[in-house]
């Protein structure tokens, strides 16, 4: 089986060779518009899967997953949000990590959020107790941020409606007030050109835009924030010499991000590093034109049919008011999603202008 780390080829600098990739990699039996839910597995990473699976039926001797791959899966994930793989922790959900920084925290920290953000970002501070957590309007979040903040937790783009943060504004003010920023950028990775060395913290979920099986998650750390964090769930994965830390006390976590693994899921690592593949050999520039193209198709003719959207240039579109007709669209077979009443639509390597213009015929 193969497990030699992948490097990736130059990206994509045409739509033509995009289209080609999408249909050399996916064949969707539906009108796919739902990819802030999950996203599609590409055929590559599908063939990884099955491949680790069977080795794992079969009894082989790379049955149980290599963690070569992994820190392959962690460099593909480095390259894409502009940092080091020594600053890329791995782990199976966004909430685990969120909850390794919530721990970290002194007693009476004050973390500032956006009102109606996702769970993740928000639960584990508020549900430890013995911190102080407020809300602001996503928009009046860098207003917000005050001497006493410790911690601004985020998400680059809002799983409800896609609204895209303001970053810049929020880094400058927590700067401006030396407090720590917290980025989720698991409905922004892999569609939005992102610098993860431009926050102390980020996290994602690979399953999503990233295209990666259920399971594999990821933590960056710049170097300056890494000592802020306590490793409270070190296993042997966190040692600097992980074939002798299997028994007893860790002698010596790793001086990089990785003292801040969890144990891998090595069937959802083996497909995530063919998907951030994928994702390197397409490019995200070449990936925002394209997904956000299409997502101005679709609210430009959900406009002509007298519907409003929340304004912005996201790849995921909401309509207010129209979540109710996602079951007509299911019957239809358009998969779209109803998140707090919105109608929302995901665009990705494998939409076209046809999805668009059959799910405006179905709403219309």
């Amino acid at each position: 089986m193969e497990t030699t780390p992948l490097i990736p080829t130059a990206p994509v600098t045409d739509f033509a060779t995009l289209r080609r990739a999408a249909a050399d990699e996916f064949a969707p039996s539906t009108t796919y518009l739902n990819t802030a839910f999950a996203g599609l597995l590409p055929r590559r990473t599908v063939d990884a899967v099955t491949g680790l699976a069977r080795a794992n039926a079969e009894g082989g001797p790379l049955g149980a997953g290599d963690l070569e791959v992994v820190d392959s899966a962690r460099a593909g994930y480095a390259r894409l949000v502009g940092v080091g793989a020594d600053r890329v922790a791995v782990g199976s959900a966004v909430a685990v990590h969120v909850g390794l920084i919530a721990a970290s925290l002194p007693t009476g920290s004050e973390v500032l959020c956006p009102e109606g953000d996702f769970s993740s970002v928000v639960a584990p501070f508020a549900h430890r107790g013995d911190l102080r957590v407020r809300y602001a309007p996503l928009t009046g979040l860098p207003d917000a941020v005050r001497p006493t903040t410790a911690l601004v937790a985020l998400s680059a783009v809002q799983s409800s409606d896609g609204r895209v943060a303001d970053l810049a504004a929020v880094r400058a003010a927590a700067t401006a007030h030396g407090a720590r920023v917290l980025l989720d950028t698991t409905q922004a990775a892999g569609w939005l050109p992102l610098d993860a060395g431009e926050c102390d913290y980020t996290v994602a979920g690979g399953f999503k835009f990233l295209l990666c099986p259920r399971g594999a998650s990821f933590l960056t750390v710049t170097e300056e924030a890494q000592d802020s964090l306590t490793p409270v769930f070190a296993g042997w994965v966190a040692g600097a010499d992980t074939e002798n830390s299997t028994y007893g006390p860790v002698e010596r976590l790793a001086s990089s991000a990785r003292r801040f693994d969890t144990p891998p899921a090595f069937l959802s690592y083996y497909g995530a590093e063919r998907s951030l593949a994928l994702l390197a050999e397409i490019g995200p520039d070449a990936l925002y034109a394209h997904a956000t193209g299409l997502a101005a198709r679709f609210r430009a003719g959900l406009a002509r049919l007298g519907h409003d959207t929340v304004p912005g240039d996201s790849a995921i579109v909401a309509a207010p008011g129209l979540g109710g007709r996602r079951a007509e669209l299911d019957r239809a077979g358009i998969s779209v999603s109803d998140r707090a009443g919105n109608l929302r639509a995901a665009f990705h390597l494998y939409n076209t202008e046809a999805d668009v213009d059959r799910a405006l015929d179905v709403i219309g």
